[in-house]
């Protein structure tokens, strides 16, 4: 990529960034464009769609999410290693209304190997009798969906709300104090098309 180039892509994405973190995922490409000061040709140039321009803009996200997830694997407390992996996706998405809304569609790692990790953390604190036996990931999708909606309720009146939300459902995830729960877990398919249907 000839520098110019470069240069238009860089300001495009810091531009996106910036835009997407304050208002979400629906800011018009031209207001990114213009905001970059250059041409909407530019932005089609560089990002043919919308879902290439939000790839690209939250690469680092997925990445971050991964480094959480690793450091959950290793931790010496495997309760301590989950609750820190949910408060580091929740912090990221209380950080910022765009990311907030790709948690909310359901994909928090972008990778079938990032879901495969947060598998085996759920095992692993299940298997040290830190987490409840019948939780499961798509019950975990919803923890953060439901942290989701607490962040776009109160993102700009009281941002930290999302944190007494978390804490409250960490203490129902809880191995010590379990009952049993009334209905079954969904399915991931099932899962996903609810999620799908997220306005």
């Amino acid at each position: 990529m000839r520098k110019d180039a470069l240069h238009n892509r860089e300001r495009l994405l810091r531009a996106a960034r910036r835009l997407f973190a304050d208002r979400g995922l629906d800011v018009p490409l031209e207001e990114i464009a213009r905001t970059a000061g250059v041409s909407i040709g530019t932005l089609y140039n560089r990002f043919p769609t919308r879902e290439t321009l939000v790839a690209a803009v939250f690469e680092d996200r997925v990445a971050t999410v991964a480094e959480l997830a690793e450091q959950a694997l290793a931790a010496d407390d495997a309760w301590e290693g989950f609750v820190a992996f949910l408060t580091g996706v929740c912090e990221l998405q209380a950080a910022d209304l765009g990311y907030n809304e790709i948690v909310a569609r359901g994909a928090t790692t972008g990778t079938d190997t990032g879901y495969a990790v947060m598998l085996r953390i759920v095992a692993q604190a299940q298997e040290r009798g830190a987490l409840r036996d019948d939780v499961t990931l798509e019950d975990l999708a919803f923890v953060l969906w439901g942290i989701a909606a607490t962040v776009r309720a109160t993102f700009r009146i009281a941002p930290g709300a999302w944190r007494r939300h978390l804490a409250l459902t960490l203490d129902g995830l809880r191995a010590g104090s379990a009952h049993p729960l009334p209905a079954p877990p969904l399915s991931p398919d099932q899962a996903r098309a609810a999620m799908n249907d997220c306005p």
